[in-house]
C-alpha cells in the first residue's frame, strides 16, 4: 500500500489514527468542539422524502479534516521543510515543491463529497480565527474552479449558505461547548460578477479562475461564459464598456485569506497562469505583513502535467476504496455467456448495428434497477457511444423502444 499512496500519505495516515484515538491531544479547544461535533456526536437529519435518519459523514472526509488540523495545529506546519519528515519513499526532495506558503492536497474520488470537506474546512477556518487568539487562518475565502460547470455545482451547493446551515451539520448548535457557534457564523457569498458588499472579514469569494487573474492579464478561454473573445480575440474596452467586476484585484485587497480550489486537476505546474496568480495574491499579503492562511487543493487525479503525482497530496482516497465501502455507484457487466451471444450487424446505422448490445444493457439495467429499489437506492444504465450524432440516435431508440425509459433518458 504504501508504495501506491502519495508519499507523504502512509506516515501521515497512522499519525493521524493516533491524533484521532487521543482524542485530539494538541489540537485548539476550537477544533477539538468542531471535531467532536462533526463526527463523534449523533446527527438526524431530514432528507427530501420525510422522515429524521442517522447521517454521518464518510470516513475518507473526516479523515481528511483531521489531517489538515493535525498539520496546522500539532506539527505547526508552515512550509515545505514540515511536510517532508512525512515522507515514506525517500525520493522527495524541496524542488519538488513551488509554493513558499502553506498547501494541503487532498485527493478524493469523484462523488465522494470534495465539496462536504471544503464546507468544513471553511468553517473551521472562520471559528478557529474568530475564538483562537494565536490563529493565523481565516475569515475570508477564496473558492477557485477551473470552468462554469464546476462553478456552477459548488454556487448550488453554496447560495443561501445552505450547505452550512441545513443542509448538513456543519454548525454545532448555539449552546455547544459554550460558543454561539451559528450566531458568530456571519458570511456573504459573492458569485463572479455577484459582489455583494464586501467587509474586512466574512466573505466567500466563488470564482471561475479565469476571473482571478490579474486586472487585464484575463487570457480569454473556452470555459468564459462568453467565449467570443476566445475565438475571435479580444476586443479593446475601455473604463465605459469594461462592466466586469475585477475581482482579481478584489482579492488582493483584504488583509487575510484561505484559497481553496475545486477539481484542481491541472494547477501543479508552476508556469501556469492559475499558479501564478495565487502567489501574486500570497505575496501581496507578505507585503503588508500578512501571509496566504492555506491552500486546500480537492482534486481526484492530484498530478502534475508529466503525470507524477503531486507530492503535496496529504490525504488519498481512490476511486476503488470508494467503490469498495459503497460511496460510489458499483459498475456492473453483464455475465460472460451473455456478452459471448453478442453480434453486430451489419448496418451503417449505429442503434441497428449495436441493438444487441442496447438490448442486453437494458436487460441487466432492469435487473439491478428492481434489486437497488428495495434499498431505495437508483441503478442506472450508462451508454457511451463514439459521437454526438451517435448518442443523440440511441437516445430517440431508448426512448422510443423501451416504454420504461420513456421521459428518462440524459444526453
Amino acid at each position: 500500500m504504501d508504495k501506491l499512496m502519495p508519499p507523504l500519505v502512509a506516515q501521515l495516515r497512522n499519525k493521524v489514527r493516533e491524533f484521532r484515538d487521543s482524542g485530539y491531544v494538541g489540537a485548539a479547544d476550537t477544533s477539538k468542539s468542531l471535531l467532536n461535533w462533526w463526527f463523534h456526536a449523533p446527527h438526524l437529519m431530514e432528507p427530501a422524502r420525510g422522515a429524521m435518519v442517522p447521517f454521518q459523514y464518510y470516513f475518507a472526509q473526516q479523515e481528511a479534516l483531521e489531517t489538515i488540523i493535525y498539520l496546522y495545529e500539532v506539527i505547526g506546519v508552515q512550509d515545505k521543510f514540515d511536510l517532508m519528515r512525512f515522507d515514506s519513499s525517500g525520493a522527495v526532495s524541496a524542488g519538488m515543491f513551488d509554493e513558499t506558503w502553506r498547501r494541503f492536497v487532498i485527493k478524493m474520488a469523484t462523488g465522494t463529497g470534495k465539496t462536504k470537506v471544503m464546507s468544513l474546512v471553511i468553517a473551521w477556518s472562520f471559528f478557529h480565527k474568530l475564538y483562537e487568539p494565536e490563529s493565523d487562518l481565516s475569515r475570508n475565502f477564496l473558492v477557485i474552479t477551473p470552468n462554469i460547470i464546476v462553478l456552477d455545482r459548488i454556487y448550488h451547493d453554496f447560495q443561501g449558505l445552505r450547505i452550512f446551515l441545513r443542509d448538513d451539520p456543519v454548525l454545532p448548535d448555539n449552546g455547544y461547548e459554550g460558543r454561539n457557534w451559528r450566531d458568530d457564523f456571519q458570511l456573504t457569498l459573492h458569485r463572479q460578477d455577484e459582489v455583494r458588499v464586501i467587509r474586512p472579514t466574512g466573505n466567500i469569494f466563488l470564482s471561475n479562475i479565469h476571473r482571478v487573474y490579474t486586472g487585464q492579464d484575463i487570457p480569454p478561454s473556452p470555459d468564459d461564459e462568453n467565449t467570443m473573445d476566445y475565438f475571435l480575440g479580444k476586443r479593446p474596452t475601455g473604463a465605459t464598456t469594461d462592466s466586469k467586476v475585477d475581482l482579481g484585484m478584489i482579492v488582493r485587497d483584504i488583509d487575510e485569506l484561505m484559497v481553496l480550489n475545486d477539481e484542481a486537476h491541472h494547477i501543479h505546474d508552476k508556469e501556469l497562469a492559475w499558479f501564478k496568480s495565487i502567489q501574486d495574491i500570497h505575496n501581496r499579503l507578505l507585503q503588508k505583513g500578512g501571509a496566504l492562511a492555506l491552500q486546500v487543493d480537492t482534486t481526484a487525479t492530484p498530478r502534475h502535467n508529466s503525470g507524477a503525482i503531486c507530492v503535496q497530496t496529504v490525504a488519498d482516497y481512490p476511486l476503488v476504496e470508494a467503490i469498495k465501502q459503497n460511496v460510489v455507484k458499483h459498475p456492473i457487466l453483464p455475465d460472460a455467456p451473455s456478452r459471448a451471444k453478442l453480434q453486430e450487424q451489419q448496418s451503417a446505422k449505429f442503434t441497428e448495428k449495436y441493438a444487441d448490445y442496447i438490448e442486453l444493457g437494458v436487460i441487466e439495467w432492469r435487473k439491478a434497477y428492481e434489486q437497488h429499489q428495495k434499498m431505495g437506492k437508483n441503478a442506472i444504465l450508462f451508454v457511451m457511444t463514439d459521437d454526438t450524432r451517435n448518442c443523440d440516435e440511441v437516445a430517440h431508440y431508448l426512448e422510443n423502444q423501451y416504454p420504461d425509459l420513456e421521459g428518462a433518458v440524459l444526453v
